[in-house]
């Protein structure tokens, strides 16, 4: 249980906000890469509270420039792309990627003004189909060697949906190994064809049984938490048997993401980015280790529970998440279907707009969750007096940062530790991607 201020100080995400000043020391997603392709490729922006405009010029360069014109703050994002950038319809003047105004067509000629005019503009760079946007100050840290990072394209697919909720009780559901036993309990097992793609519907590792059967016969796992010089691992631990145990390691990327496994062959790196305190959007990487994704499969099946242009859910507060009493009798835990993303949605966006965390009272299953508090509290301070928070990395720093080790699968109750380790060895080095990297390495 925290205090009011307490609270405030770790879900608030404005620039004058402690935690707003932490959150703009990292490259931020900002955008699906996808979101900027074709003829009109300019999307509006609204990211940690404020407003921007991404656009790609004519030459397929990237700009990440404030929203408004600063001839007189027209907007834009409904602006013309040509000449080398992009054009503010009001009054004709265009600004390039970085911000220079080339052109103020309206004054009069042989005007000097646009010499004079700049907007002001953001590091951009596009890592695995996802846009991501430096907005602090200074040189932006170095990206880590990590898997979604170092994958090729045909290896990875990205993908996000709207919350409406705070971008931290939504990071917070990922650290929370017991809540899958429960919200995401289904009463049937589904044939293998049909589970590609799809969370908790995969057998495990080493085993025959689905990750549905586990869940549903083993809801109460033990859970270690270990610090990492990127976060946390966290283990959770589903005794089978005297003999077998049911392993899965997850982890939290500092200081908004996620990485967990899909199924054996595929994890999922996830963030929750703050479009301001109320809403936010998660971000995804999948990556795959054994051949390359299909990416039209993985489009469609999220494309039906999301719209677009802006990837809104199509279930929600406004239609009670689907929700059926049959279904929740006879089929699913909440009777909201069988995409896991709507019981998150439901679970995270019934705290509330912003979670009053002076009410709630922690168990066991939620020291994941504490230890991640307690690590984003000395964050917000070491920012706030200028010393440099955790995963802020030089180029150095960053080549340690690999992975992180997921694994679900099914091992020996005496040596689990060795054999989640081993299994993601196998995977890795099983991986064609990982292999080339190796090679380069050496």
């Amino acid at each position: 249980m925290l205090s009011a201020a307490q609270n405030d100080l770790i879900t608030r995400i404005t620039s004058d906000r402690p935690a707003g000043k932490l959150l703009r020391c990292y490259w931020q997603p900002a955008a699906l890469a996808i979101e900027v392709e074709g003829e009109r490729a300019i999307r509006p922006v609204r990211l940690l509270g404020q407003d921007f405009v991404l656009f790609r010029d004519e030459s397929g360069k990237l700009g990440f420039l404030d929203r408004d014109c600063p001839h007189r703050n027209a907007d834009l994002a409904f602006g013309r792309l040509e000449d080398g950038g992009l054009r503010c319809p009001f009054h004709g003047w265009l600004f390039d990627t970085d911000g220079n105004c080339l052109q103020t067509p309206a004054e009069p000629r042989g005007s000097r003004l646009c010499k004079h005019i700049h907007q002001k503009s953001y590091p951009v760079v596009e890592r695995s189909g996802i846009i991501f946007v430096y907005l602090g100050e200074g040189q932006p840290p170095a990206f880590p060697d990590m898997d979604c990072f170092l994958a090729p394209g045909p290896y990875v697919f990205a993908f996000k949906g709207l919350i409406d909720c705070n971008w931290l009780q939504a990071l917070e559901v990922g650290m929370d190994p017991a809540h899958a036993s429960f919200l995401h309990r289904f009463f049937k097992d589904e044939e293998q064809d049909t589970a590609y793609g799809r969370q908790f519907r995969a057998t495990s590792a080493d085993s025959d049984i689905p990750m549905t059967r586990v869940l549903r016969e083993f809801p109460c796992p033990d859970i270690e938490v270990e610090p990492t010089d990127y976060g946390l691992r966290i283990i959770a631990l589903r005794e089978i048997s005297e003999s077998s145990t049911h392993v899965r390691v997850t982890n939290v990327m500092f200081p908004q993401a996620f990485v967990i496994p899909l199924s054996s062959d595929m994890t999922i790196t996830q963030w929750h980015v703050p479009i301001d305190d109320t809403s936010c959007y998660w971000y995804a990487i999948f990556t795959s280790f054994d051949q390359p994704v299909d990416k039209e499969t993985m489009r469609a099946q999220r494309l039906k529970l999301y719209t677009l242009p802006d990837y809104r859910p199509r279930v929600g507060r406004f239609n009670d998440y689907g929700f059926d009493p049959y279904e929740q009798a006879h089929h699913t835990y909440t009777g909201m279907g069988e995409d896991i993303n709507v019981h998150d949605q439901w679970a995270i966006e019934s705290q509330g707009k912003i979670q009053d965390r002076t009410r709630e009272h922690l168990g066991q299953t939620d020291k994941g969750i504490i230890a991640f508090r307690r690590m984003l509290v000395r964050a917000i301070e070491q920012a706030a007096n200028g010393q440099t928070p955790m995963m802020v990395l030089d180029p150095e720093q960053a080549t340690h940062i690999r992975g992180p080790a997921t694994m679900d699968g099914v091992g020996p109750t005496s040596g689990w530790e060795a054999y989640w380790r081993a299994v993601d060895l196998r995977r890795r080095n099983g991986a064609p991607w990982h292999a080339a990297e190796t090679e380069k390495e050496e």
